[in-house]
């Protein structure tokens, strides 16, 4: 087998994982689609090592910790989108983008709002 052909797939499945990226809105699939694109880069560092034929298989060690990384990434990034799905009622990304939505931050018209409501009452 060519180094081309993987090289080409990696290529096209890290496409697929940008565009998953950039396109979705759901944070599960965002998740999904950065795991496709660790898939590419293990399937470069493979198709390397094999091309290169690294008598120390580097490349494919590499490939083995990404994986292991990789496992750590979702449960815990799994963990994040539950919990804030909890809180907020969903994973929509462009909803999550404005998580400190200036809770914290003192509103200037806050005082003028509570008096005219005072006022109307």
């Amino acid at each position: 087998m060519h180094l081309v052909y993987a090289a080409v797939l990696a290529a096209l499945l890290f496409c697929v994982g940008l565009y998953g990226v950039l396109a979705r809105r759901n944070a599960i699939l965002v998740l999904m689609s950065v795991e496709l694109m660790l898939n590419a880069v293990n399937l470069n560092l493979v198709a390397f090592d094999v091309w290169l034929r690294d008598t120390l298989h580097a490349g494919q060690a590499l490939t083995l910790f990404t994986i292991a990384i990789a496992a750590a990434e979702i449960g815990i990034g799994l963990a994040i989108v539950l919990q804030v799905y909890r809180n907020r009622g969903t994973a929509d990304v462009d909803r999550l983008r404005d998580l400190g939505e200036d809770a914290h931050r003192p509103d200037p018209d806050r005082a003028d709002r509570e008096e005219k409501a005072e006022a109307a009452a």
